[in-house]
């Protein structure tokens, strides 16, 4: 019987011994209220949670709005009691934005395209508009004042600039006649002027070995009726060119009234359709 009471003391002993020394395990009654550090530079975070304790483990991702190092998530959230030991996690934004091919947006809807690069944490630059048959798409994108062509690889958080078709609207100019100018001289009058060339060869058994250089020798429509009338065309609409590398006077198409262009685009007087 002594040693079986010995026994039962030893147990009783030793019970008591485990929930008061669970207390102190278990720190019961030892938490804190975690603190807000979300939006923190992961420095001064980590030195803040060390002192209180708490061991961190830290991951990584990329968000364009907020500052590298910075904290953009934390685990447990701000409010919650912590005990003291226990691990914080931080989601901390990269230094160094990873870099990913840029996303074919050409053609889309301006909607979609904003909806395309927010996805892919790029950034919406300045939106400019261009007359163009495609009201509301995407005609060129462009990276540091440079068209960009998708697939190519761009850092994150890079400002893309778009631009948007916004129809042919009502304006009507006087067709410009750039015939027996240059290639490269046309394309910069015609540009004034929001049309879009569109260049032919006038003899494709005639190779064009140097397309800037090139002399338009007809266009579509004509600068003058037969009756000796301007001829009228709308912003952003096409305009045939035919193109020969070295012609001769008589290749080049003439036409009744002036043929010399204006001085200056401000000589042309645009109508609105009614």
């Amino acid at each position: 019987m002594l040693n079986v009471a010995v026994v039962l003391t030893l147990c009783a002993l030793l019970y008591i011994l485990f929930f008061a020394s669970l207390h102190c395990v278990t720190r019961h009654g030892k938490e804190v209220v975690m603190p807000n550090v979300t939006g923190r530079q992961m420095d001064s975070v980590v030195t803040l949670l060390k002192s209180m304790d708490f061991e961190i483990l830290i991951d990584s991702t990329y968000e364009p709005s907020f500052k590298p190092l910075s904290v953009l998530k934390q685990v447990p959230d701000t409010g919650s009691f912590v005990k003291r030991g226990r691990t914080i996690f931080l989601t901390v934004n990269m230094l160094t934005p990873p870099r990913i091919p840029m996303p074919n947006i050409k053609d889309l809807s301006y909607r979609s395209a904003e909806m395309i690069l927010r996805n892919n944490k790029l950034v919406l630059g300045d939106t400019t508009y261009k007359p163009d048959i495609a009201t509301g798409a995407v005609l060129e994108a462009s990276y540091q004042g440079k068209p960009i062509a998708a697939g190519a690889l761009i850092p994150q958080g890079s400002k893309i600039d778009l631009l948007i078709g916004n129809g042919l609207g009502n304006t009507e100019w006087d067709v410009p006649n750039v015939t027996d100018m240059t290639v490269d001289e046309a394309m910069i009058y015609l540009n004034q002027f929001n049309l879009q060339p569109i260049l032919v060869s006038a003899d494709p058994l005639s190779p064009i070995s140097d397309t800037p250089s090139a002399r338009i020798i007809d266009q579509r429509p004509r600068a003058f009726k037969e009756t000796g009338e301007h001829n009228r065309i709308k912003m952003g609409d096409f305009i045939d060119l035919q193109i020969m590398q070295n012609p001769s006077p008589q290749d080049i198409h003439t036409s009744q009234g002036n043929m010399n262009p204006p001085a200056d685009v401000n000589d042309y007087k645009p109508k609105k359709n009614k």
